[in-house]
């Protein structure tokens, strides 16, 4: 081994030890990462422990039932407090709901855990026009899980809480340790609001729980039902969501099973649905999180399963209660927007990322231009049609002059037809295709005319485009809501359906065929012969590229046929308005004027300086054309 070689593997090893120290977890994510561990040490201890006690006492109560009056009660006591200790008086009870209400949704809270239970949205439907129910009992879990003295693991949903009603928008339950001591889980309602505190507060329970309890352990699990008709579509934004504390919002994969693990400090944690979201959010942070994901890719109903375990701080000797807020509602912008600045004023909450808007850049675009001029629209009670029409039709005035600029380049092109195709003409066959393409950007220079010129406005366009691609089925505002024969403007508008999968192509398109995509990739197809018509010479030389313009809106087609009616009706507005566009510019534009001006400029430009790009272009076109003939001289020798 050389000197080399031993000084890289040096360099390397320090390059690891460097990282590695670097990157090193902070002592309080070690303490969290431990404390965290050490819960779920005990709870995976306490399981089939618990699991054998409760057994073994529903057997005894059932065995005791025949048996004195007197018995069986303190036989059943004396386990029931050596399982839950003081908590023992609210092992025993009948389920029982609690409603809470405000003029937007519904809450049923069961006294069994003091859990909500289910959530519906009074101003929403699923795609079977029922009420929209988020979740119910049999579909999610919320528990909260804590230590007693004596290191016995307990979890609420083992006791039944007291439900005491305040008003009909708050309402504590109360889970008993006995003498005045007792937790309290606070639930409160706003009016006109998706927002829900979530309190919880300890009453004289220092010698009930664990010194050694340094967090609150949070299990929530939620079975993600299918609220709208397109399921392929909708699986595509139903995602599990977080929050850093001091960074960016992330996700899980939306399209396989999924998990992750951080020490890192959470804001908040989300499952989110195409238009609806369940929202956990920490007054203070979460810690030691651990985040799950199930793709439910075979179940009739439900879409996903999220799972969530997490850890809030918490000292028993602490008076203040521990705040938490739900947020059960629609996935609309200016509304997630707004709670940075009402609820959550200074906190940087960004619960408006449950709404994808696209990278960063596309997201702008939404967000600044898009949104306010869309929201702005819709405000009247304008229809969506003619929302999305209008708002079409201002983007389109708007890019116009880039639009302007690309159509310029192609009326030039075509001026200069003529004397390409003499070019052609002069230069024939393969053997001169170097020769009659340096001839022909030697031309274009003279004439200065640029074949890019026409690219770069396109391309200046293209942030726009992906942009109102993302936007559109984002846009709670378009969810069922009807426009010429699309009944729901949120998802496909189907005029055939087939109940049987057609191999490779179901898997893109479904099983059926929406109008507005049919109509849109056949207005696309007539445009681009209209183009092709009007295009300058060249496709000779490349017959292929003609097939390739033909082929690109039926791909469109299959691509975009579960998308959304709405943005297939935009795309189609666009692709008409670039129509008419064309043909306006065509009847506007003195082609023979043009051609006149741009021979004017010609001896402008022969003396004109070689721009850096020209020159190195036709360097390279000299050294190909020597390589070719180099090629052909010793092809000749060979024979």
């Amino acid at each position: 081994m050389d000197k080399n070689t031993i000084i890289g593997f040096i360099l390397i090893l320090a390059v690891i030890l460097g990282f590695s120290y670097l990157n090193r977890p902070s002592k309080e994510q070690l303490a969290a990462q431990q404390r965290y561990l050490d819960s779920m040490e005990i709870v995976r201890r306490q399981q089939q422990e618990t699991q054998a006690a409760q057994t073994a006492l529903l057997q005894q109560q059932t065995q005791e039932t025949t048996a004195s009056a007197t018995t069986p009660d303190s036989v059943i006591q004396n386990q029931l407090h050596e399982q839950y200790s003081s908590f023992a008086v609210a092992a025993q009870g009948t389920e029982e709901s609690v409603t809470l209400s405000n003029n937007l949704m519904e809450l049923t809270l069961s006294n069994k855990g003091g859990r909500i239970s289910s959530v519906r949205l009074k101003n929403y439907t699923d795609y079977k026009n029922l009420p929209l129910c988020l979740f119910d009992a049999s579909e999610s879990s919320f528990e909260m899980i804590f230590i007693t003295p004596n290191n016995r693991v307990l979890t609420t949903n083992d006791f039944y809480f007291e439900p005491i009603a305040t008003d009909s928008m708050q309402l504590t339950m109360r889970l008993h340790a006995g003498d005045d001591r007792y937790m309290d889980f606070i639930y409160s309602l706003h009016p006109n609001d998706y927002m829900v505190n979530f309190d919880i507060s300890m009453h004289n329970l220092e010698s009930e729980l664990s010194p050694l309890m340094h967090g609150l352990n949070i299990q929530w699990k939620q079975k993600l039902r299918q609220q709208e008709q397109g399921r392929t579509y909708e699986d595509n934004y139903a995602y599990l969501m977080y929050k850093f504390m001091a960074d960016d919002v992330e996700h899980l994969n939306p399209r396989k099973d999924d998990i992750f693990e951080t020490s890192n400090k959470l804001k908040w944690i989300g499952y989110k649905d195409q238009f609806f979201s369940a929202a956990l959010i920490a007054d203070n942070y979460f810690e030691s999180t651990k985040l799950e994901s199930r793709y439910l890719k075979n179940d009739a109903d439900y879409l996903k399963e999220y799972y969530s375990s997490t850890t809030l701080p918490f000292q028993i000797a602490q008076t203040n209660d521990v705040k938490l807020h739900f947020y059960f509602g629609p996935n609309d912008y200016a509304l997630l927007k707004g709670y940075d600045k009402t609820f959550f004023n200074g906190q940087n909450l960004e619960l408006e990322k449950l709404v994808p808007l696209g990278w960063w850049v596309f997201r702008a675009v939404n967000k600044y231009i898009i949104i306010p001029i869309f929201d702005w629209l819709t405000s009247g009670n304008m229809g969506l049609g003619l929302a999305i029409f209008l708002l079409t039709l201002i983007i389109r005035i708007v890019l116009f002059p880039l639009t302007y600029k690309s159509l310029m380049s192609s009326a030039k092109m075509r001026a200069l037809k003529p004397q390409i195709e003499a070019i052609t003409a002069k230069y024939p066959g393969q053997d001169n295709a170097i020769t009659r393409q340096q001839k022909t950007m030697e031309f274009y220079r003279q004439m200065g005319v640029s074949p890019m010129a026409g690219c770069l406005p396109m391309l200046l366009q293209m942030p726009f485009l992906i942009a109102l691609f993302m936007f559109f089925p984002s846009a709670i505002q378009l969810r069922h809501e009807s426009f010429l024969w699309a009944n729901d403007l949120s998802t496909y508008d189907a005029i055939i359906h087939w109940n049987f999968d057609i191999p490779l192509i179901s898997g893109f398109m479904g099983n059926h065929i929406s109008i507005f995509c049919l109509l849109m990739s056949l207005v696309t197809i007539l445009n681009t012969k209209f183009t092709m018509d009007q295009q300058n010479t060249g496709q000779e030389q490349m017959p292929g590229m003609k097939w390739m313009m033909y082929l690109m809106p039926v791909m469109m087609f299959f691509f975009l046929n579960s998308y959304p009616a709405g943005l297939n009706y935009y795309y189609l507005i666009s692709t008409l308005i670039t129509v008419a566009q064309t043909i306006g510019f065509r009847y506007f534009l003195n082609e023979k004027a043009l051609l006149v001006k741009l021979e004017a400029n010609k001896g402008k430009m022969k003396t004109k300086k070689k721009s850096g790009f020209m020159a190195r272009l036709e360097e390279a076109q000299r050294q190909q054309q020597a390589l070719l003939r180099e090629r052909q001289k010793q092809q000749q020798k060979r024979r």
